[in-house]
């Protein structure tokens, strides 16, 4: 076993996934590489010593993604990236932790036979030899980044061990009170390497596992005989392991420290938020308790920045709703509603919008409850009613502020509202969201709130509806021939010079066995026009005024959602349970 040691010198590249001298001649003959690059490389090794691949990543030359693609296609290697590869715990058992560390080398996906496994040295014949021992199975190698494979073998192997270890740690402990939970500390990276408190280490578990499964939500949900803890993952809740009830007072006090709340009151709700840097990168939460018959609910917003499409370019419009968008913002004055209901991705769609606006020569202040990203360049006001510091009090207060732009986070009450689009009115831009099902119901919602239907019609120049669906995987969807009948009930109409490709869902490790990783937005953009002003005027149904939209080319949200499944991107199935009939 562990027959590599001398296997270094016989590889193409060694374990730690170094290249040798000879492959910089291979990058030049690949056209990724300049000959004068190479040489002034030759002469830094030459001075300082090294190696000639890590001095050309240094100076800039190459990357390690481009080292990485160069040496699959000189060895036929498929190359895989695992940043955000979910690996069945069965898959990562086949391969016991001590032989994946040694030999730089992960365990991805099997199917009969055949295992396929990721490594730093493919070449590494060895490995393969003992890999293909330890499993009686067939290896197929791919090749990943040195970094990916150590961050994977940290973040699967027997996460769940791990978990059980700790558990046990603080039932074996006299006393698990908040005396444990330790100091407020963010930085994860860190605490690895530090001796931390049980109770910490568990917290830093149950965050590190949602971040790498993409949740947008955890919930910390007590009961008379147990305490669950699920992850909200692309819009659906997922069980995870849950630690024994004794110890979620010591989890919820640890919760509350980190985010700076009252860990002696239990009566009412609090909302704090924290930051955690992990693997490189800054992750905001959003924390909220609410007591319940059992005990305090905690549910944490996930903020992952990193995750987000923060461009409108990026949203998933198509060409034409995507140019009344632009025309929109480009506007110097009036309002833009972005509507839909709770976790429906309408934030993010307002600061895609103010990213393309942020700009030196405009004055950006924005009012949010809460701020969930802080963007540079951007005056941003957090409410808090506590102290008086209300959505209207808090416009009235930027509209001495010589704004440009002004982005409300939700109009909830007649005076917001009535300040808002008056403010849209005296020559600013207005961004904002509102509760509404779809576009054309604005405009009766703002009626309903008390502002005046001559005004709306005088302020509003956009409104855009918008759901959240899930993506199918595109490591295992397939496609599906749908019924006629069902098309028709759907109302799905192909165009002219169109063709359908409906897929439908499958399940694979990377997916978690769902047929769906992700999610995209589903947008119907509502121009107000001359035409539809009249109609605001006079207080038309708001069916008359989607009806007019339509007819002037707006896609509704089941047509975008159609579209998207005509195209592959999602299933039949998920548009309609996210959309209505037109």
């Amino acid at each position: 076993m562990y027959a590599a040691d001398n296997a270094g010198a016989r590889c193409d590249m060694s374990v730690e996934g170094h290249y040798p001298d000879s492959f910089a001649e291979e990058l030049v003959a690949c056209g990724l590489l300049r000959e004068e690059e190479r040489q002034e490389a030759q002469r830094e090794q030459q001075t300082r010593g090294g190696r000639l691949c890590d001095i050309l990543v240094e100076k800039g030359y190459v990357t390690e993604r481009t080292l990485l693609g160069c040496f699959a296609r000189v060895h036929h290697i498929p190359p895989v990236s695992l940043e955000s590869l979910q690996i069945e715990a069965e898959v990562l058992e086949l391969v016991p932790e001590k032989v994946a560390t040694y030999y730089k080398a992960v365990p991805v996906g099997r199917a009969g036979n055949y295992l396929t496994v990721a490594m730093v040295d493919p070449l590494n014949v060895f490995a393969l030899d003992d890999l293909a021992l330890i499993t009686s199975l067939k290896i197929i190698p791919v090749v990943a980044l040195a970094s990916e494979i150590q961050a994977t073998l940290e973040r699967h192997y027997h996460q769940t061990e791990q978990f059980e270890e700790i558990i046990a740690t603080i039932e074996g402990s006299e006393d698990i009170s908040e005396a444990q939970i330790g100091p407020r500390e963010v930085n994860l990276d860190q605490l690895r390497e530090e001796p931390s408190a049980p109770v910490v280490k568990l917290v830093n578990l149950i965050l590190t596992q949602a971040i790498d499964e993409r949740a947008s939500d955890i919930h910390f949900e007590p009961f008379e005989r147990k305490v669950v803890i699920r992850n909200r993952i692309d819009g659906v809740l997922y069980e995870r392991s849950s630690p024994p009830p004794a110890m979620y007072r010591a989890i919820l006090s640890r919760l509350k420290v980190m985010a700076q709340l009252d860990i002696a009151e239990h009566r009412l709700p609090q909302d704090g938020r924290f930051r955690i840097r992990t693997r490189g990168r800054e992750v905001d939460f959003r924390v909220s308790t609410l007591p319940t018959a059992y005990g305090e609910k905690v549910v944490l917003r996930v903020l992952d920045k990193g995750m987000q499409a923060m461009d409108i370019d990026r949203l998933g419009l198509d060409a034409a709703s995507l140019e009344r968008f632009k025309q929109a913002l480009d506007a110097p004055h009036g309002m833009i509603f972005v509507t839909g209901p709770t976790g429906s991705g309408k934030t993010t769609t307002l600061y895609a919008c103010l990213q393309r606006l942020n700009t030196p020569r405009v004055n950006i202040v924005t009012i949010e409850d809460p701020i969930e990203y802080q963007f540079p360049g951007i005056n941003q006001v957090n409410v808090n009613p506590d102290v008086g510091l209300t959505f209207a009090a808090g416009l009235r207060s930027i509209l001495r502020q010589d704004p440009d732009i002004i982005m409300v986070g939700e109009v909830r009450d007649t005076e917001t509202a009535d300040i808002a689009v008056k403010a849209a009115l005296t020559g600013h831009l207005v961004l904002t969201t509102l509760h509404t099902n779809d576009a054309a119901s604005t405009f009766a919602r703002l009626v309903d709130m008390g502002v005046e239907p001559y005004l709306i019609a005088s302020a509003v120049n956009l409104v855009a509806a918008q759901r959240l669906c899930r993506r199918l995987c595109t490591r295992c969807k397939r496609s599906v021939t749908i019924d006629p009948g069902v098309l028709e009930r759907a109302q799905f109409r192909l165009g002219a010079g169109q063709g359908a490709s409906f897929c439908g869902p499958v399940g694979c490790q990377y997916c978690r066995n769902t047929g769906y990783a992700g999610r995209l937005a589903l947008i119907e953009v509502l121009t107000v026009t001359e035409a539809m002003r009249r109609m605001i005027m006079t207080n038309r149904e708001a069916m008359q005024i989607k009806q007019l939209a339509l007819a002037e080319g707006m896609q509704s949200l089941r047509q975008c959602g159609l579209a998207r499944a005509a195209e592959g991107i999602t299933s039949l199935e998920e548009v309609l349970r996210v959309t209505t009939a037109d």
